[in-house]
């Protein structure tokens, strides 16, 4: 008996978002039968190249995402900053997953902190502030030594304020609402002393099963993910709590898609940092780690078809390419690939700037140390001279 909620392959998938996770989705998409159509504001996104139909327009503009949706059979995201009110209206017509709900709750850092809360997962001290007198005092509560955050928008660090005293309280406040702003929303939490970051990948589909890939394991430098390994090098014990953790998330949000919740390891014990309702950059080594990659995965899940699995079959790491590779001169890609086991996947974007995801190199190997460090060893190459 076939089942209604079932989207099957032949169908068409919409994406709210065209930048590397909606490519990569795509891509996955194409392989399993499907036609996809995109909407974003950069009519040369990532994704223009790979797609039926790319639209452009704002996240936020419903008539043109209407217009897409008249086309698809489903809609999903890759991207936070889609206006709720644009899947409230496409759902009226045809599945969104994941929905309006899902998505108010974690595109909003303060909501999200109290649904965790709520929830009872470990979560770290913070307070919210809504005027610079009040931000001086959540500082003051705190202890001074916080990262104050806006409430919605920014992502890889951006959107904070890392301060050392409460006194540093008008310069958070200047820098993320302005200087004459009498308002704002702002969520300010206690700095924590992390030994790891970590994150899990969970996929639900609209009939409720749930996947939770294993954790892994990420470094960042200066707030953007440098590299990340699948399987974390972690305890069972740990790596038991932290996928328990991301169970419960995806069910308390009964979001429909895939959810990666982000990990604080301090002292041994885990702390929720950040939720995404997306693919994700820490899973991109799924590909070839896992049996099932996060992308394929995330769209059995919007679909609602069975949930492949999650199980980690060889070590594997990622290691991101910046913009600044570009800046410096052509990266020697040539190099890189002379590594056995080094695969190269560019974006497609047609401007490098600093800081800004142009691809990643991912490899694998016997043990999570040593993927990592041939991802090292192969993003040292790309700048070596001929």
């Amino acid at each position: 008996m076939s089942n209604p909620l079932r989207v099957l392959p032949g169908s068409t998938i919409g994406i709210l978002g065209g930048g590397q996770l909606g490519r990569m989705m795509a891509m996955a998409a194409r392989e399993m039968g499907y036609r996809i159509r995109v909407l974003d504001p950069d009519a040369g996104c990532a994704s223009r190249y790979v797609v039926d139909e790319q639209k452009t327009a704002r996240f936020d503009d419903v008539e043109a995402a209407v217009d897409l949706a008249s086309r698809c059979d489903v809609v999903t995201l890759e991207i936070e900053s889609v206006s709720t009110s644009v899947l409230e209206e496409l759902a009226k017509t045809l599945p969104v997953r994941p929905g309006a709900a899902a998505l108010h709750v974690i595109q909003d850092r303060i909501r999200q902190r109290e649904f965790l809360q709520t929830a009872g997962l470990p979560v770290g001290d913070f307070r919210t502030a809504f005027s610079a007198s009040e931000l001086h005092e959540a500082l003051t509560a705190l202890g001074g030594q916080c990262f104050v955050k806006a409430a919605s928008g920014g992502y890889d660090g951006r959107a904070q304020f890392r301060t050392e005293l409460a006194s540093d309280a008008m310069a958070a406040w200047s820098a993320l609402v302005g200087p004459a702003a009498k308002d704002g929303r702002l969520l300010v939490e206690k700095a924590v002393r992390i030994d790891q970051e970590i994150s899990v990948l969970v996929a639900r589909s609209a009939s409720g099963e749930v996947a939770v890939y294993p954790p892994a394991l990420n470094h960042h430098i200066e707030r953007i993910l440098a590299w990340s390994t699948i399987p974390a090098p972690i305890s069972a014990s740990l790596a038991a709590q932290a996928e328990e953790i991301a169970r419960q998330c995806v069910q308390g949000l009964a979001l429909e898609g895939l959810l990666c919740v982000e990990l604080f390891v301090e002292r041994g014990h885990l702390l929720v940092n950040e939720l995404a309702p997306r693919p994700h950059n820490s899973y991109h080594a799924s590909s070839i780690a896992c049996q099932t990659s996060q992308f394929e995965q995330g769209v059995r899940a919007i679909c609602n078809l069975p949930l492949g699995s999650t199980e980690a079959t060889r070590p594997a790491a990622i290691a991101n390419l910046l913009g600044e590779l570009w800046l410096a001169g052509p990266p020697r890609f040539d190099y890189a690939l002379e590594l056995p086991g080094v695969r190269l996947h560019l974006y497609g974007k047609n401007e490098a700037r600093r800081g800004r995801k142009m691809g990643h190199i991912s490899a694998s190997a016997d043990t999570a140390e040593g993927a990592t460090e041939l991802v090292k060893q192969a993003l040292a190459r790309l700048t070596s001279p001929a």
